[in-house]
C-alpha cells in the first residue's frame, strides 16, 4: 500500500506556467509560499508587514523594479483577519483569490498532505491556485466594506439575543437572574435599532446600494434585512446565471449516484449566513408572494416533503431576484409569464 505524502513539495500534478503565491493568515503573522521558491517567508500582520508584501510584487520598493507580478494570490479565509492583507493587495492590482478553509483541506487532503502547520498550509494554498483556478476576489468599495461589517455585527448580536431569550425559562427561578438577562436584551435590541438605522442610513446615502435594495424589496416576501444581506454578502447577484448563484449561496441540488443506485439530491457548502436569512424570507414569501406561493403549492400537490419543497422555493426566489437584478426590473416590471417561466 502506498505511504501518503506529508510534503505539498512532493505532489505529483504539473505546475502551470508563472508566478503563484500562498499566504497563511494569522492574528500576528503572514507565512507566505512562492512557486519560484522554496523557501517560505514569515511577514508581520500588520501595516508594516502588509506593505512589505505589496511591494515584493509591485517593485515599488527600493530595488524592487524587477518585481514579478503573481498570476495569483491565494488567501484563506480566516473569519476577518485577512480582510486588511486582501484589500491592500486588491488596492495595488493584484490578482487575489480568497477561498474556504474547508475547500483547501480537502484539496490537501486529495494529495495526500496530512500534516498542518502554517508553513505547509501556505505551500498547500500555493498549489490550491495553480491547480483549482480559483474565482479571483473584487476590490470592495469603503461603502462595501462598511456595509458587509454592519450586516455581520447585527447578525452576531441578534445571535445573542436569540441565546439569551432562550435563557429566560431557564432562569425563571432566580427574579434577580431573569431581570440581568432581561436588560442584556434590551440593551442587544438598542444596539440592533441602531444598526438597523445605520444600514438604512448607509443604503440611502449609495446611489448603487439604494437602486439595488429599491429593486429587492419591491418583491413580496424580501424585507430590508435580506437586501441588506444580498447587497453585502451576494455582490454576484445578477452577474451569474441562475445555476451559479444557487451554489453560492448552497441552495443547487447535487447528485448522489453510483452505478444503479440513484441517491438523493441535497444542498452542500455556499455562504451559509446568506442561505439563513433567504430561509427566513422565503417563509414569508410562500404566505405573501403568488408566484412562490403558487410555485409552493405546485410541489405540495406532487407530494415533495416539506424540506424539499422550502429549498425549491428558496431557489426559486433566488433565482427571480437575480433576473431582476441583472435586468434592473422591479417585481410590478417583471411579468407574470416570465416570472413563471423562470425554472428553480
Amino acid at each position: 500500500m502506498d505511504t501518503p505524502n506529508h510534503s505539498p513539495s512532493s505532489a505529483p500534478a504539473p505546475a502551470p506556467a508563472g508566478l503563484f503565491v500562498g499566504i497563511d493568515v494569522a492574528k500576528d503573522k503572514l507565512d507566505l509560499a512562492r512557486s519560484d521558491a522554496d523557501r517560505v517567508r514569515t511577514f508581520a500582520n500588520d501595516l508594516a508587514g502588509i506593505t512589505q508584501v505589496v511591494e515584493m510584487f509591485t517593485g515599488s520598493a527600493a530595488g524592487g523594479a524587477g518585481a514579478a507580478k503573481p498570476v495569483t494570490i491565494v488567501v484563506e479565509a480566516t473569519g476577518g483577519l485577512e480582510r486588511p492583507l486582501v484589500d491592500a493587495l486588491l488596492e495595488a492590482g493584484l490578482s487575489v483569490a480568497l477561498v474556504h478553509p474547508g475547500r483547501v483541506r480537502h484539496f490537501a487532503k486529495g494529495l495526500g498532505i496530512l500534516s498542518k502547520t502554517d508553513r505547509i498550509d501556505a505551500r498547500v494554498l500555493l498549489r490550491f491556485g495553480q491547480l483549482a483556478a480559483p474565482r479571483l476576489a473584487e476590490r470592495r468599495s469603503a461603502n462595501q466594506a462598511e456595509l458587509q461589517a454592519l450586516v455581520v455585527c447585527r447578525r452576531q448580536l441578534n445571535v445573542t439575543r436569540v441565546q439569551q431569550s432562550n435563557r429566560l425559562d431557564a432562569t425563571a427561578a432566580s427574579r434577580a437572574a431573569k431581570r440581568s438577562v432581561e436588560a442584556v436584551i434590551k440593551t442587544l435590541d438598542r444596539q440592533i435599532d441602531k444598526l438597523d438605522k445605520q444600514i438604512r442610513a448607509l443604503i440611502d446615502a449609495d446611489d448603487d446600494f439604494r437602486h439595488l435594495d429599491g429593486l429587492l424589496q419591491s418583491v413580496p416576501g424580501v424585507g430590508p434585512t435580506l437586501s441588506a444581506t444580498l447587497a453585502a454578502e451576494l455582490r454576484e447577484l445578477g452577474d451569474t446565471d441562475r445555476r451559479q448563484v444557487g451554489a453560492l449561496v448552497g441552495v443547487a441540488p447535487y447528485n448522489r449516484d453510483s452505478g444503479q443506485s440513484s441517491g438523493k439530491r441535497a444542498i452542500r457548502g455556499g455562504r451559509t449566513a446568506v442561505r439563513c436569512v433567504l430561509y427566513m424570507a422565503t417563509q414569508a414569501a410562500i404566505r405573501f408572494n403568488p408566484v412562490i406561493r403558487a410555485f409552493s403549492d405546485g410541489l405540495k400537490a406532487r407530494g415533495k416533503a416539506n424540506k424539499v419543497r422550502i429549498v425549491a422555493c428558496m431557489r426559486k426566489l433566488l433565482t427571480l431576484l437575480n433576473a431582476m437584478v441583472r435586468d434592473g426590473l422591479t417585481w410590478d416590471q417583471l411579468d407574470v409569464v416570465k416570472k413563471l417561466a423562470v425554472h428553480s
